[in-house]
């Protein structure tokens, strides 16, 4: 598609004024030649159900290679071919390359399986202060009681701290910036989320602290020549007109190779979104979807992404110790007692039979891959 309207020239002009790369962003015709060449993408976001977060996923004291073999198979076996991954800057810092040989593990076994990760550097959600080591159990009854943002408040609101943020983006991306079992690199997930006040500890000032690394992280990644391309999610406010656009909306459009975008509204809501990013001229990927109490789910948006030959990435595959099965509300009342009627996020059960037989069953027609 030409790469012609006035949001993207405009986009791309905010994205040359930002900061000096070493590289440049990926033309809208490079973005959409590799995207060409891609099968439809269709994934879940994925943490093992014996890891809380990305620290006890990837930490080598509760690295479990045989439970991530498993799961992945499962992914597979319903056609899946992409997982969306998190990473966390303290892994990195800890161990760079004990790190790197887990991430090597990691790929070994999801290429095994036909998928091809899209790994998640930095990320605005949920908790302020992370730390290395054990880390607490589930909170009862509560969505994603145990998540960790990277940076945490500390890192982000000491200048200090960003050559350990620099330091890590180029060790891990320059690491794999040749490797074909990566599919790409979101840089930073949701950047701009202040958690609606309901963590303690947040900056008072994030989003204008982001704003000031986020184009310094596209940048770090680009030095390293990635082969594969660059993202950040958009995820709220009106993207159909720039003068509407948030300023870290603006970074993220200007700067990602190729789009991503999060909905977990309505078919009516998630087509909508499309339609406002494909003036954009680049690829598409819905890098988050599927909330079943909140009217998102495969049934409905899962069609219209085949449609609009955008990918889709859902969010949880098997029920585990992130609990996010369990609505949003649950940060306000634990589900302790009793459970949802219906499970917000997952594929599969504990017990790995999936939790609806026809949504497995839909993934596996619309891909036309998997094996019941």
């Amino acid at each position: 598609m030409p790469d012609q309207s006035p949001h993207t020239r405009r986009a791309d002009n905010f994205a040359s004024s930002l900061f000096a790369q070493d590289a440049p962003r990926w033309t809208a015709e490079k973005a959409n030649a590799w995207y060409a060449e891609q099968p439809w993408l269709v994934g879940a976001n994925f943490v093992p159900s014996d890891a809380i977060n990305q620290l006890e996923m990837f930490q080598a004291a509760t690295w479990n290679p045989q439970l991530n073999d498993k799961e992945l198979g499962m992914a597979e076996g319903i056609g899946m071919n992409t997982m969306r991954v998190f990473l966390q800057d303290q892994l990195w810092a800890q161990d760079p390359e004990g790190f790197k040989k887990r991430l090597d593990e990691f790929l070994t076994i999801a290429s095994k399986h036909g998928i091809r990760p899209i790994f998640v550097l930095f990320d605005s959600c949920w908790e302020t202060d992370p730390r290395l080591g054990p880390q607490h159990p589930p909170i009862p009854g509560v969505h994603n009681s145990g998540w960790v943002q990277s940076p945490g408040t500390k890192g982000l609101m000491d200048p200090a701290y960003e050559p350990k943020l620099e330091s890590y983006v180029k060790g891990v991306v320059g690491a794999f910036a040749n490797d074909k079992r990566i599919l790409a690199w979101d840089v930073w997930n949701e950047p701009d989320n202040g958690n609606g006040s309901k963590k303690p500890g947040e900056a008072p000032n994030k989003a204008e602290l982001v704003d000031r690394l986020l184009p310094k992280a596209f940048a770090w990644a680009r030095s390293v020549h990635p082969t594969q391309p660059l993202t950040s999610g958009v995820w709220e406010g009106d993207w159909s007109n720039p003068d509407k656009e948030s300023p870290t909306t603006k970074i993220q459009l200007a700067e990602s190779d190729i789009i991503s975008f999060h909905n977990y509204s309505w078919p009516e809501g998630f087509e909508a979104r499309i339609k406002e990013l494909q003036p954009l001229g680049r690829p598409i990927i819905c890098t988050e979807y599927m909330a079943r109490g909140a009217g998102s789910t495969f049934d409905g948006s899962l069609p219209i992404a085949k449609k609009y030959h955008v990918g889709a990435i859902n969010w949880g595959l098997v029920a585990g110790k992130t609990q996010t099965y369990l609505p949003w509300d649950s940060w306000q009342k634990p589900y302790v007692l009793d459970q949802p009627t219906v499970w917000f996020h997952e594929v599969f059960k504990q017990d790995d039979t999936p939790y609806r037989q026809h949504e497995v069953d839909l993934i596996r027609e619309l891909t036309g891959r998997g094996k019941s």
